[in-house]
């Protein structure tokens, strides 16, 4: 779920830094679009679920665009939305996951699914982002009722 809104007259967006050991020192290229799993389902309920998953809110109510699906470099593909809103993220409280850390040490740790998340205007967010997420970042501001978010703040 790719939020969105205007500042200034500058989009930016809210992205998520996945937590654990492997992604602690990566900043450029580590961070991910709120974004989970899904079946023979629905996506867009999926995406409202996974998003309150990942992020502990759910969604906010505001206009939705169907972003579409890319396939990720690694052969999955990613189906996102879309919505023009504010979320605080003082609000976020992330899911967890085990991991044996250090691998092969036989000791489990418990780590945050996202240890940081933050609104970027969307250039900065573009480096940011997985490469293979970049694209959405493209779609939404191709559509025009994006530069129409501004409310003035």
């Amino acid at each position: 779920m790719l939020l969105h809104r205007a500042r200034r007259g500058v989009v930016e967006v809210f992205i998520a830094h996945p937590g654990g050991p492997f992604w602690a020192r990566k900043d450029a290229g580590a961070w991910s679009i709120p974004k989970g799993e899904y079946t023979d389902e629905d996506p867009w309920p999926a995406a409202q679920r996974e998003f309150c998953e990942e992020i502990g809110v759910p969604v906010p109510d505001g206009p939705r665009i169907d972003l579409g699906q890319v396939k990720q470099p690694g052969g999955k593909v990613v189906t996102v939305f879309a919505v023009g809103c504010e979320l605080d993220i003082a609000e976020v409280c992330s899911n967890t996951f085990e991991l044996e850390w250090p691998k092969g040490s036989g000791t489990w740790q418990e780590f945050p699914e996202v240890d940081r998340v933050g609104w970027f205007p969307v250039a900065q967010a573009r480096a940011k982002l997985l490469m293979g997420q970049r694209e959405f970042l493209d779609r939404l501001m191709a559509d025009p009722s994006v530069t129409g978010l501004d409310e003035g703040s």
